[in-house]
Order: C-alpha cells, then structure tokens, then sequence
C-alpha cells in the first residue's frame, strides 16, 4: 500500500529532498507549491529556515509561524510530498491567495491518491494548533487539487486572478463538522 506520513525535515532528508526538488526543475517546474521556500534555498539553508519558521516567537516578520512537511512514503522511504501548514494567515500573500495549506506532490507521483493522503494528515495537524477552518488556493485547472480539497469538505468562495494573473479558486474547510 501507498501509505505515507508527514515527517519534519531534518539533516537526513537532504539527499531525497534535492531529489524531490529536481525532480520538479527537470519537469519544468519552478515552483514547488508548499515548500516553504525549498524551490529557491538550498536545502541546508532551507532546513535552517523551515525550522525557524515553526514558532511565533523566532518567524520573522516577513511570514508566519508554519510548519513545513515531508510527505514520506513509509514502505521505501520516498519523498512523494510535500505541505505547508500555516497557523493563521495574517499576511496580506496568505489572506489573499495561499491561505492556511499548501502543496505539491511530485510530477512521477501524481494521479496516484497522494495529495489526498496528505491533505488529510494536514487537516488533522491543522487541528491540533487550533485552526477550526482553513483556507486553500488552487489554479482553475489544476482538477486534481480541486477534487482533493471537495473531497473534505472545501466550499468554493471566489474566483479570482492569482498574483501571476492565472484564474484560482479559494475555498475554505471546517475542520468542526
């Protein structure tokens, strides 16, 4: 089976971890949503930024207090994810377009109940720091996203241009029903 758990990054993922991130480079992807910036740092320094962004009291004041997730697949290890999970969204970026969660699943891992998976380890975690709703953000087209967050209860709330001008959709979860 394709079980996976969420795991914090730590000095041992490095490896599998620029794996993931080229896998996305090599797939024309410059952009790993939910990565916490690990599309643009490398991994050390990314590691280092992750960390820090996980407590109030040592986020800078650029972003907020986030955790970031390795989706690993438990049978053989794997980085087959990745997730974001913000613990408010009182930044104009959040409030307007990324919202609570972010995420990506790798290109060769796609199609395969993955972003699901780990949407719903999200929604758990997202309760568990108190979050009693949450807001997602996905692209118009990207099917696969829209399925998953309707699969939990997402209720669509606007349609709007992203910051790059591309149609999204917001939608919002109650983690309460």
């Amino acid at each position: 089976m394709n079980d996976v758990m969420l795991v914090l990054p730590t000095k041992e993922h490095e490896f599998k971890a620029n794996e993931f991130k080229k896998e996305f480079f090599d797939y024309g992807e410059k952009v790993i949503n939910g990565s916490g910036l690990l599309d643009q740092l490398e991994y050390r320094e990314w590691l280092e930024h992750a960390e820090k962004y996980r407590m109030a009291e040592t986020a800078g004041d650029d972003w907020v207090p986030s955790n970031t997730f390795l989706a690993v697949r438990k049978d053989d290890g794997k980085i087959v994810g990745i997730i974001d999970v913000r613990h408010h969204i009182q930044h104009p970026f959040l409030l307007e377009y990324g919202g609570h969660i972010g995420y990506a699943v790798r290109p060769s891992e796609r199609r395969k109940g993955y972003a699901s998976k780990i949407l719903k380890l999200a929604l758990e975690y997202a309760r568990t720091i108190g979050l009693s709703r949450v807001m997602l953000g996905c692209y118009t087209d990207n099917t696969g996203s829209i399925k998953t967050i309707q699969k939990y209860g997402g209720k669509l709330v606007e349609e709007k241009p992203y910051s790059d001008g591309k149609p999204m959709y917001v939608y919002w979860i109650s983690l309460t029903e």
